[in-house]
C-alpha cells in the first residue's frame, strides 16, 4: 500500500496549503486536549476543517495528546463525541484513559496512539492492536532496523506512524518537565515555553550574583537545543522498513512551511512509490522555510543532534504572498510580506518544481502601476503569461542556491550532500 503523507494545519489557512500541495491526510487539534496550546481550532473550525478536508480527498485525524489530569478525564468524554460526529477519521491519544473513552463514547472511530505514548518494540505495538488501536506512531528515537522488527512482529493490519520532518526537543518523545519548572507553562499540556532553546550560566551557590558562561567557543553553548528532523533523502528506506504513514511536524508553524514541505515530501513519497530518487528541486525546497540545522535523527545511527551554536531559525526565502486567481491576463495576488518588483521571486507550484516569476508590471489595488508591496493583504495585479492554482504561495529568494560543500547535518559532520542547483 502507497504510504500516507500526513501534514500538519494548525489553522484552516495550512489546511488548504496542505492539501493543495498533495497532502493525503492533515493532523488538527481542538482548543483542548492537544500539544499545541496556540494551534487549536474552535468547534466552528474544527467543523469546517472537516468539511474543507472532504472536498479535497484528504483525511483529517485530531490530536489529543496531552498527558492528561483528572479534570482533563472528566471533560474528554463530551469532547470526543462531538468531534466524532462532525466525521473526523481519527484521534490521536497517547493516555489510556483517553483511549478508553474514545472507545465508549465514539465507538468505531479509528485511534492512533501519539509518539507521546513512547512505544519502541513490537509487543506494545502488538498489545494496542489488540485492545483496538489502529495505528501506532513510533517513539522518535526507534532506528530503522527496530521499525523492520516491528512491521514483521505486528498483524499486518496495524498501520505504523513515524515522523520525517520537523523540529524535535531534547526530552525522550517530547515528555518533558522543563517548560513547566522554569516558566510554569507545562509542555505535556501544549503550553512549551521551548527554554531547552535558550542559553545557559553556570552559578556557585556562595556566590550568587556571579555568572559563568557554559560555552564551548565564543558563540557559547545551547547545550538543550535540538536540530530539526530531515529526512527526505530516506523516505525510500523508511517506506522499504514497512512504515505506513509519513508525519510532517508543524502545527505551529505557518501555510507557507505546510504548503513547501507537504509539496517535497509529496515528490519524495511518490519517487519512492517508483523506486526512483528524489528529484533534486524537492531536496532544496527543504531550505526555504524557517530551520534550524537539519539532521536525520536517531533512524539512521547518527550522533550529534544537539546544535549548539544558537537557538536561532535560518531560512533561504521569505513568503511574500498568495495567488488568489487570473484575469486580464494578469495573475492576482494577495501580497503577505514586503517585496519589489526587482526581487528575485518564485512561485511555488503545487506538486510541481518551483518556478521563477519574472515581475516586468506591478499594479497596486486602486490600479497604479508600483515597484513596491509594502502594504500586508493588499490586492495585486501582475501581468503573466500563465495562471497558478488558488492558493499558491509566492517567495522572494534571499540565498543563493545550496552548494553539497556548504551544507552539513552537524558541525564538522558529514556533507548533507544536497544537489546544487540545476541551470
Amino acid at each position: 500500500m502507497k504510504p500516507e503523507l500526513l501534514s500538519p494545519a494548525g489553522d484552516l489557512e495550512s489546511l488548504d496549503a496542505a492539501a493543495l500541495y498533495g497532502a493525503d491526510a492533515v493532523y488538527v487539534g481542538g482548543k483542548a486536549f492537544g500539544l499545541r496550546a496556540t494551534a487549536g481550532l474552535s468547534d466552528g473550525d474544527l467543523a469546517e476543517a472537516v468539511r474543507r478536508a472532504r472536498k479535497n480527498g484528504v483525511k483529517v485525524y485530531l490530536a489529543c495528546n496531552i498527558i492528561a489530569e483528572n479534570s482533563d478525564v472528566r471533560r474528554f468524554p463530551d469532547f470526543i463525541e462531538k468531534a466524532a460526529a462532525l466525521g473526523i477519521d481519527a484521534v490521536i491519544v497517547s493516555d489510556f484513559g483517553f483511549f478508553d473513552i474514545v472507545k465508549a463514547r465514539a465507538p468505531g472511530l479509528p485511534i492512533h496512539v501519539s509518539t507521546q505514548a513512547g512505544v519502541t518494540n513490537y509487543a506494545a505495538c502488538a498489545a494496542l492492536h489488540r485492545l483496538g488501536a489502529k495505528r501506532v506512531i513510533l517513539a522518535r528515537e526507534v532506528p530503522v532496523e527496530e521499525i523492520k522488527k516491528i512491521r514483521d512482529k505486528t498483524p499486518p493490519d496495524l498501520e505504523i506512524e513515524v515522523f520525517v520532518h520537523g523540529a524535535m526537543c531534547v526530552s525522550f518523545s517530547g515528555r518533558c518537565l522543563l517548560s513547566a519548572y522554569m516558566t510554569g507553562r507545562n509542555a505535556n499540556k501544549g503550553e512549551c515555553s521551548h527554554p531547552c532553546r535558550w542559553n545557559y550560566f553556570l552559578t556557585e551557590e556562595t556566590r550568587p550574583n556571579e555568572f559563568f558562561r557554559v560555552f564551548e567557543d565564543d558563540a557559547g553553548s545551547y547545550i538543550l537545543n535540538s536540530k530539526d528532523l530531515c529526512v527526505i533523502k530516506r523516505v525510500g528506506e523508511l517506506k522499504s522498513a514497512g512504515v505506513s504513514s509519513f508525519k510532517i511536524e508543524g502545527r505551529a508553524k505557518t501555510a507557507y512551511y505546510a504548503a513547501v514541505i507537504t509539496n517535497a515530501y509529496r515528490a519524495a513519497v511518490d519517487a519512492a512509490e517508483k523506486g526512483e530518487p528524489v528529484p533534486d528541486w524537492a531536496l532544496r525546497e527543504v531550505f526555504t522555510v524557517s530551520h534550524r540545522p537539519y539532521c536525520e535523527g536517531f533512524y539512521f545511527g547518527e550522533k550529534g543532534a544537539q546544535h549548539r551554536e544558537t537557538g536561532d531559525y535560518e531560512r533561504d526565502c521569505d513568503f511574500i504572498g498568495t495567488a488568489d486567481g487570473y484575469g486580464g491576463g494578469a495573475l492576482e495576488i494577495t501580497q503577505r510580506n514586503y517585496f519589489t518588483a526587482n526581487d528575485d521571486v518564485e512561485v511555488v507550484i503545487p506538486q510541481n518544481p518551483p518556478e521563477k516569476l519574472r515581475i516586468r508590471e506591478m499594479y497596486s489595488s486602486n490600479g497604479e502601476r508600483t515597484e513596491i508591496a509594502n502594504r500586508a493583504m493588499e490586492k495585486l495585479r501582475i501581468p503573466y503569461e500563465k495562471a497558478f492554482p488558488k492558493g499558491t504561495m509566492l517567495r522572494r529568494i534571499n540565498k543563493p542556491a545550496r552548494s553539497p560543500a556548504a551544507e552539513t547535518l552537524s558541525k564538522g559532520g558529514r556533507p548533507c550532500r544536497f544537489p546544487e542547483k540545476s541551470n
